[in-house]
């Protein structure tokens, strides 16, 4: 029998079974997963990978801007109040210096073939400063090329920032819509009229710049009707890319989530029936599934990587990116390399510290052993291709319960996830979590 892969199915036949979502498990944005970084690992081992990268490897570049003109409440971001001109300008001239520091360190080894702005917002900074940013990352890194992809928020986007999208060669922007329901919209503290976002979009297209949104289900006060109600305009607007997340209430490490009422939350059945929901109304549209929350036109890179099986999962979620050496500059960005993970300093102060004092200010991480690497294959697979092919030295555990439930299949050393696996999938690959534990209060519920 042939595996199916979850890129594949466009139409979930999902069983509800609450006791296989019981426990929180991560998102696998990496394995292990960041609860498991320490300070014993920071810059010097970040140092040593940089020094050791051989000439013309491919690189990817993730550059964090930390602010946001208004914090919305859901948010679980690094993220503070863009409200001081001179926070940004003392933010932006460090990040100049940081990116200085990564190229002089590097003498002009690795080829940048990707580079993404993350957040927080972007676009909260001036766009001078924005422009000043990628002028020095075209400057200081053979980086002419990459693909370049942004996060914008589109209470802030404008004719002069989309031009200047267009002028820069940016490929792709993601838009955080989150709803388009006005009741919802109060509920979380993002106020973002619709057609905010359809001027947006048009401005957009009409400059040969695509697009993707982030949308949420699970939001307080969001019922089934509200969550159509968003994709039939998603739908309407055509994104190339859409992820479509489950909200994670975390209120004891999320302080802005106490403004939340969490009495107003869907509980997990609800979310359970929005995710499907969800799926097949993309999917019916002509959208590709992408794992178990991201969709793609058929004509997008991501969804020729998933059909391909080439799709990848790194801190920015599902990826198309083929690189296996991510560097993360700014604060509380991570950086990837196969056997390290390390993150900056969260905070600015920090941050901002060490760099101006011409050190990186990378402060935690951890060393992927061959164990870590092996158990983090087999999850990336299970999570972007729903297959996996386990040697005898792989770890085999109790998959009992989802095997009996239809939801994985072996033969030989094959195990793939059935149709119905979707929304379990990463209740599946946490089997292979050798650091979860039993009990856990760290991470959101996998639906």
């Amino acid at each position: 029998m042939q595996p199916r892969r979850l890129a594949a199915i466009t139409q979930p036949m999902w069983t509800y079974h609450p006791d296989l979502l019981a426990r929180p498990v991560p998102r696998y944005t990496s394995y292990p997963t960041a609860a498991q970084f320490t300070d014993r690992v920071g810059a010097t081992e970040m140092g040593q990978r940089l020094d050791a990268l051989a000439p013309d490897t491919p690189i990817s570049l993730y550059v964090h801007i930390p602010y946001c003109h208004d914090i919305c409440w859901y948010c679980g971001c690094n993220t503070g109040a863009a409200n001081k001109a001179q926070r940004l300008t003392a933010y932006v001239e460090a990040l100049e210096r940081e990116v200085a520091l990564i190229a002089a360190r590097l003498n002009g080894r690795g080829r940048v073939t990707r580079i993404a702005f993350g957040g927080g917002s972007p676009n909260s900074l001036p766009l001078v400063d924005f422009i000043r940013l990628m002028q020095q990352l075209l400057r200081c890194f053979d980086a002419h090329h990459a693909e370049l992809s942004v996060e914008l928020d589109p209470r802030r986007l404008d004719a002069d920032w989309i031009d200047a999208m267009a002028a820069m060669g940016v490929d792709r922007v993601n838009l955080g819509v989150q709803t388009f329901s006005p009741h919802v919209q109060t509920r979380i503290g993002r106020i973002q009229p619709l057609d905010m976002v359809e001027r947006a979009v048009e401005r957009l297209d009409k400059a040969g710049v695509a697009t993707g949104f982030d949308l949420m289900y699970g939001l307080p006060g969001q019922s089934m009707d509200d969550l159509s109600a968003t994709l039939d305009a998603t739908i309407r607007l055509a994104p190339a890319r859409i992820a479509l997340f489950g909200y994670a209430h975390m209120p004891r490490l999320l302080p802005r989530q106490r403004r939340i009422d969490a009495s107003d939350l869907p509980d997990v059945a609800q979310r359970f029936a929005m995710a499907a929901m969800g799926h097949v109304a993309l999917t019916q549209a002509g959208y590709r599934a992408i794992g178990f929350d991201h969709f793609a036109l058929p004509n997008d890179g991501m969804a020729f990587s998933a059909a391909q099986g080439r799709l990848r999962r790194n801190f920015q979620g599902f990826t198309d990116d083929p690189a296996q050496i991510l560097i993360g500059m700014g604060a509380s960005a991570i950086s990837q390399f196969p056997d390290l993970i390390v993150q900056n300093a969260k905070q600015a102060g920090p941050w901002r510290t060490a760099i101006e004092a011409g050190q990186l200010a990378t402060t935690r991480g951890l060393i992927r052993t061959s164990e870590d690497q092996r158990r983090g294959r087999i999850i990336e697979a299970l999570l972007c291709q729903g297959e996996v092919h386990l040697d005898a030295a792989d770890p085999q555990p109790d998959l009992d319960r989802f095997e009996q439930r239809g939801l994985v299949e072996r033969s030989g050393n094959r195990l793939w996830l059935t149709a119905e696996a979707l929304p379990y999938a990463r209740s599946i690959a946490a089997c292979f979590d050798a650091y979860l534990e039993l009990v856990e209060t760290r991470f959101s519920h996998a639906v």
